[in-house]
């Protein structure tokens, strides 16, 4: 087992628990924080930041140590998503009214809600394939004028030979 810092006293026991259980899941690996970077599409120092509790990691970085630990990632989405709602918020900075966006009444309480959004980012095995790019509408024109022009080549050539035996 690797020797891991003290969590910070201040974290709420969901997240101190979600916590402990990815760092018994990454140490179950046996890999290094590099090699699970490496694994997971996730760079060492963000693994840094999510197994010593100060950052909450995305979903899909949970998932994809999951994956990598052939554990089950719905059990470890039910703890993040207990985890994220507890996770403690960065203090706000003061910001001058002058400089403050307008919102609409509540728009405050939704940002702080929405905080600790999902990250999209998939590691490039799970990447959806791009779909090819289309063949320009003139290729098949061009293809067909070039049978009818070889045709007609094939044509006049034996127009020519005929008319040459006669």
């Amino acid at each position: 087992m690797s020797a891991w810092q003290p969590l910070p006293d201040e974290l709420p026991p969901e997240v101190r628990h979600f916590v402990e259980q990815l760092r018994l899941l990454k140490d179950r690996t046996g890999l290094s924080l590099v090699a699970l970077g490496a694994r997971t599409a996730y760079s060492k120092s963000s693994w840094q930041r999510y197994l010593n509790g100060s950052q909450p990691p995305p979903r899909q970085a949970v998932v994809a140590l999951c994956r990598v630990a052939g554990e089950d990632a719905e059990r470890f989405g039910v703890r993040w998503e207990l985890a994220v709602r507890a996770w403690p918020r960065p203090a706000p900075q003061t910001v001058p009214p002058s400089s403050r966006p307008t919102h609409p009444a509540g728009a405050g309480e939704r940002a702080d809600a929405e905080a600790y959004e999902d990250d999209p980012t998939l590691p490039w095995w799970d990447t959806p394939a791009a779909e090819p790019a289309p063949r320009p509408p003139g290729r098949i024109a061009l293809y067909a004028a070039l049978a009818v022009l070889i045709a007609l080549a094939l044509v006049c050539a034996a127009l020519i030979g005929a008319v040459t035996l006669s």
